[in-house]
């Protein structure tokens, strides 16, 4: 990846800022592949979404709407969402916990994404982060290809909305126009390597298909085209319906027994995530297309790939492909359901299987719908474009094929038939006008750090826990007995004299920022830096650890004692996640180490809720 600078870049956003990041891209430049990276490689806590149920799968991550409790309706942003009868908002422990300590929100296939469902997520991020920034403090990801297919909106949903927004995509939300999002477009197509196709392309996506282009790809039309039983062409078509027909036709025209595999779902796996068919049919000679990648350390089938059925057994289907020199024994594969905690030992966000789906990775594949070939690859395809309907769908059938050679049409594709809505063309261009560079990369890096700078020195999140424990002490004198007012009253002192000091301190470090380089690299700033936590670390053991030592309380009354207990749990864990850093920190200031013992603490402030 080290060749493709728009990753490179993609990657030093997401990991080194705090910026959030529109990742788009042409079909086929690697977005997929880049979001698998990062849940591999990445020192923030992340949590992926998407918008539906297969979306989500794919990714491996969760639906926007189980995961933030958004109901399926508009969201209008002068209404309250935990009002919402019709769906529970309650969220437990587990989930406030998560999306406290999230660093990041990886959102994929953003541009089904609707914008009011985008305000949602950051009011959500709000309630329980930082109330006053926008997505609540965290940095959100969004990747996705406007070109391809776009929110889906009803008529009805849209009236209600349209007061509120200029359109239906998601960067026309309040949030989205808040957060300052760098776009970054991946320029680098990994799935076709021939220059007129990819002009082809690419004029099809701008909206500005040439008469010479359209006349190269309608070469391609031959209406009349009967492919050979074993070529292996899969046939795109607009609707549903159409392509299953087609797959029941043909399956009906072949002669001999058929077999039925049954998928085997454990835990919990909701239907409208099903990745298969949960009652796949099959006869040898069956055209099937593989819907997942091969988990064996052989890789010998992709999600999309075409071949043929040569042989039936109970738990097996043998496949082969052409061009393929051997066949392939296929065995059911698993998908996972997951779901997100918190990790009582490391504080990570951590991933758990909550359910699975098991069914060979098969589906009759004579036709499918452009809807479902989004994010898949063919070497050979038979596209009917002829009913297209909707944003993006004439470029989502071409381009999943890696060659002109490879493609077939069934009618000729006109400039009308490329229907593009012009809100996309407009934000598109403005974007290109504006794609950051190593200046906005490196001012964006020099924020982020100090950001993190003054989070390590921000004791705000102390007043709270404390003020609380008095607050339960003065007004239930008689039930408690020990010593808490005294030690109390010396910690809040505290807190107040480290607000003032850090308050000055940062003033100074904006200061210095201004003609030093980054902070991780500023022998001033690391200077200041190291003098500040000896301080710290020095004021943190005279008026916090050592009155804290003589703090102690008994008490009768049970909720007190709970109320108490909670205050007192919350002031420990700050100051444990302090000292941390303090600890951790005493050498100088690195955003890398700061990360890593920021994904062991459990660091975040309740003030908010």
């Amino acid at each position: 990846m080290a060749d493709n600078k728009e990753l490179e870049l993609a990657w030093e956003f997401v990991n080194n800022t705090n910026r959030s990041i529109f990742l788009t891209g042409k079909a086929g430049t690697g977005k997929t592949t880049f979001l698998h990276r990062l849940k591999m490689d990445c020192l923030k806590r992340l949590v992926v979404v998407a918008p539906t149920g297969v979306a989500a799968i794919n990714a491996k991550g969760v639906t926007i709407h189980s995961f933030f409790q958004m109901p399926f309706g508009p969201i209008l942003p002068d209404t309250d969402l935990n009002a919402s009868k019709s769906f529970n908002r309650k969220f437990n422990k587990t989930k406030i916990d998560i999306i406290r300590s999230m660093d990041l929100l990886v959102i994929d296939e953003i541009s089904m994404v609707r914008a009011d469902l985008l305000d949602g997520i950051d009011r959500t991020l709000r309630r329980f982060k930082d109330r006053n920034k926008v997505f609540g403090g965290v940095q959100v990801l969004m990747i996705g290809d406007l070109q391809q297919l776009s929110p889906v909106i009803k008529e009805s949903e849209w009236h209600l909305l349209k007061p509120f927004y200029k359109n239906g995509f998601f960067f026309s939300s309040h949030a989205y126009q808040e957060c300052n999002a760098v776009t970054i477009e991946l320029k680098h197509i990994y799935r076709q390597d021939n220059p007129t196709f990819i002009n082809i392309l690419n004029e099809i996506r701008n909206n500005v298909l040439s008469e010479a282009s359209a006349a190269e790809l309608n070469k391609r039309y031959i209406p009349d085209f009967t492919p050979e039983p074993d070529a292996g062409y899969i046939s795109l078509t607009t609707h549903n319906n159409k392509a299953e027909a087609t797959n029941i036709t043909e399956l009906n025209k072949i002669d001999g027994q058929n077999r039925f595999y049954q998928a085997k779902v454990e835990g919990k796996f909701p239907e409208y995530a099903y990745p298969n068919n949960e009652a796949l049919e099959l006869k040898v000679g069956a055209q099937v297309m593989f819907v997942k990648n091969d988990s064996s350390p052989e890789k010998r089938y992709f999600n999309g790939k075409i071949g043929k059925v040569i042989h039936l057994d109970q738990d097996e289907v043998i496949v082969h492909c052409p061009d393929d020199e051997f066949s392939i024994v296929t065995k059911p594969e698993v998908w996972e359901n997951i779901n997100y905690t918190v990790d009582k030992e490391t504080k990570a966000i951590s991933e758990n299987k909550i359910g699975s789906y098991t069914q060979m990775p098969l589906r009759l594949a004579w036709s499918i719908t452009i809807h479902k070939s989004q994010g898949l690859t063919f070497e050979k395809a038979i596209i009917d474009a002829q009913g297209a309907f909707a944003h993006g769908q004439t470029y989502v059938a071409l381009s999943r094929c890696k060659s002109l050679e490879g493609l077939v049409l069934k009618s000729k594709i006109h400039s009308r038939q490329i229907i593009s809505d012009a809100n996309v063309i407009t934000f598109n261009k403005n974007a290109e006008a504006n794609e950051p560079d190593e200046a906005v990369l490196e001012l964006s890096q020099k924020n982020f750090q100090l950001d993190l700078i003054v989070e390590m020195f921000d004791f705000y999140p102390f007043l709270y826990p404390a003020n609380r424990i008095l607050d339960i002490y003065y007004k239930n004198r008689g039930s408690i007995e020990g010593q808490v007012e005294t030690p109390l009253l010396t910690v809040k002192t505290a807190i107040t004299n480290f607000l003032k000091v850090s308050t000055g301190f940062n003033a100074q470090l904006k200061e210095l920022s201004k003609t030093e380089p980054l902070p991780d690299i500023s022998d001033v700033i690391q200077e200041r830096f190291k003098k500040a936590v000896a301080y710290f670390k020095d004021q943190i053991e005279t008026h916090f650890v050592t009155p804290l030592k003589s703090f102690g309380y008994t008490t009768d009354n049970k909720a007190i004692d709970s109320d108490l207990a909670k205050a007192v749990d919350l002031l420990e864990e700050l100051l444990a996640a302090k000292l941390l850093f303090f600890n951790g920190l005493t050498d100088g200031f690195s955003s890398k180490s700061f990360l890593e013992l920021r994904a062991k603490s459990k660091f975040f402030s309740e003030r908010q809720t």
